[in-house]
């Protein structure tokens, strides 16, 4: 056994070094290494450059989801911030939208609310979140969203910085309170207040589209694979992109 050990570890030991030096020297830039908490936890907020332009994202965890990798994508264009939570339902980010935007120059707000507000829910199930779409009671009427959602419009554009809206991401067929096809009545409403004032719009419902079931987390989850938010990153960062000042 000890001769064994003898000749293998100097093969062990090239092995480490070229691991080592590929992890450090092997890269395009030291910017890949994204050492800083900004890069591993979406509610760490990255430092403000003020020779960056200050983004924000707003949404629920479908955007907790893909902030880090939105923040890799836009490293030295722009500091990628998110509100300190979960957005919920409109009604709820409404309620708390001033509490969001601070006193902050907002170059960029990129901004979702649906998943939450097309949920059915019942005190009574078992289900995570206690989603129940046979039982249960819808969170938001079309009549309610679409009221809450021209209020935060107009509170945005209060902020003058540069708006895009982001459509709410597929409901797969198993999801235990939501329907299919009810996003998209959202996505409708939500975008019919957009045009008016000229609002961006990113597509992340196609987006995401195009990759499913591939980048879904499981089966009935509206929510998604590590790779799926890298996916949906790439979408929201070149929005973003296209939109800085």
């Amino acid at each position: 056994m000890n001769k064994l050990i003898q000749r293998l570890l100097p093969a062990c030991l090239v092995f480490m070094t070229t691991i080592e030096t590929q992890g450090a020297e092997g890269l395009e830039s030291k910017d890949e290494l994204y050492t800083s908490k900004e890069f591993s936890n979406a509610f760490a907020m990255p430092a403000d450059d003020p020779g960056l332009p200050n983004v924000l994202l707003i949404g629920d965890s479908i955007s907790i989801g893909y902030t880090v990798e939105v923040r890799k994508r836009l490293k030295g264009k722009a500091d990628v911030f998110r509100i300190p939570t979960n957005g919920k339902y409109a009604s709820y980010g409404l309620e708390n939208l001033d509490k969001w935007l601070g006193d902050k120059k907002w170059d960029v707000i990129h901004f979702n609310w649906g998943l939450w507000d097309i949920c059915y829910r019942n005190p009574e199930s078992k289900t995570q979140g206690h989603r129940d779409k046979i039982n249960g009671q819808l969170t938001a009427a079309p009549d309610q969203y679409r009221a809450s959602m021209e209020k935060i419009v107009s509170r945005l554009k209060e902020t003058e910085a540069r708006l895009i809206w982001c459509t709410t991401t597929p409901v797969p067929e198993l999801e235990e309170g939501r329907k299919v096809g009810d996003e998209i009545r959202y996505n409708k409403i939500a975008a019919k207040i957009m045009k008016k004032p000229g609002i961006v719009i990113n597509d992340l419902h196609s987006h995401a589209l195009l990759k499913l079931p591939e980048i879904q987390k499981k089966k009935g989850d509206v929510h998604f694979t590590q790779q799926g938010y890298a996916y949906l990153a790439e979408k929201v960062a070149h929005e973003i992109q296209l939109t800085l000042p």
